[in-house]
């Protein structure tokens, strides 16, 4: 099989087919990080652009990482470096880079569908790097990538999203694909934090996270998404951390043998405690090594291996 698709926008638009597909490349490219040589020649002569109009450490670091270990050509572009100081709209510096013949776009974005509108635009590919509050797909694929890794399937498990699911673009392409993939998927936050149709994509909601996590095999920890924000929606952050961090009391609810998981960049003694961030149950080390063989696969998928 291969991916018949020209962009990478959103998980709700994938198929399980699709994503499997993208998780067994990812699979076969983990070992290439292990080498003493981290380098293969598959995408040699090919070049990538990282556009990028908000900060980012780890999704940025890991497309140039994942690029340069296939050898194609790595160019960043941050919004405060470019003309884009100087008025110029996203659509005019798209298609400037356009008419520069990459092959591939990386895009991150405060606006929601601004990688959907330049991949309307460009004969290039889109990754969506994350977009306002809607999307972060590369996100979700890693996190599906760690727990199958760990788990061995993702079909029958239980997870818990625990957090600021409102703002988070990670909780949504995490429920759009844990739901496809066949896992019961909890959501649990602030009232003032859950979306009111939140149930309607399939998953539970609650405001408790003692019942969020109960014999969850998976608890993936959000951060609070500050900038995202009209207005305060919690009285305080130790208020905030006394009902919903993750600590060493209430993680005995889940299983015996559950995962941690985090998106980063992590508020230590805020959302999660540094004994979680650190011990044995978790997986947040595991998904950065992961997100550089997400992001080769699909770089591949979509400028290599469809050749």
């Amino acid at each position: 099989m291969k991916l018949s698709r020209k962009d990478i926008l959103g998980i709700k638009e994938l198929s399980v087919e699709e994503i499997t597909l993208i998780l067994d490349t990812a699979d076969s490219f983990l070992e290439v990080s292990t080498r003493e040589i981290k380098k293969v020649p598959t995408l040699r002569g090919k070049s990538v652009i990282n556009l990028f109009y908000e900060a980012s450490t780890r999704t940025r670091t890991s497309f140039e990482i994942a690029a340069k270990r296939l050898s194609a050509d790595t160019i960043n572009i941050s919004a405060s470096t470019s003309s884009v100081v100087k008025g110029e709209t996203l659509i005019d510096t798209a298609k400037n880079i356009e008419a520069m013949n990459p092959d591939l776009i990386v895009i991150r974005h405060s606006a929601a569908g601004a990688p959907h509108m330049l991949a309307s635009l460009l004969r290039q590919s889109i990754i969506n790097a994350g977009d306002g509050a809607h999307e972060h797909p590369t996100q979700a694929l890693l996190d599906m990538m760690t727990i199958r890794s760990r788990k061995g399937r993702i079909a029958g498990l239980k997870a818990a999203i625990i957090g600021d699911i409102a703002h988070s673009r990670v909780a949504r392409s995490n429920i759009h694909g844990l739901t496809k993939m066949g896992a019961h998927v909890v959501v649990s936050g602030p009232a003032t934090m859950l979306p009111r149709e939140i149930e309607t994509l399939g998953v539970t909601a609650c405001t408790r996270i003692d019942e969020a996590i109960k014999d969850a095999d998976i608890i993936m920890m959000l951060r609070i998404q500050t900038e995202r924000e009209k207005q305060n929606v919690f009285p305080s952050l130790r208020e905030y951390a006394q009902y919903f961090s993750l600590n060493r009391k209430n993680i005995a609810l889940a299983r015996e043998d559950c995962i941690v998981m985090h998106p980063g960049p992590m508020n230590r003694g805020v959302e999660i405690s540094p004994e979680i961030a650190d011990g044995p149950h978790s997986v947040i080390l595991d998904q950065v090594t992961n997100g550089v063989a997400v992001r080769m696969a699909l770089l591949y998928l979509l400028t290599g291996g469809n050749s």
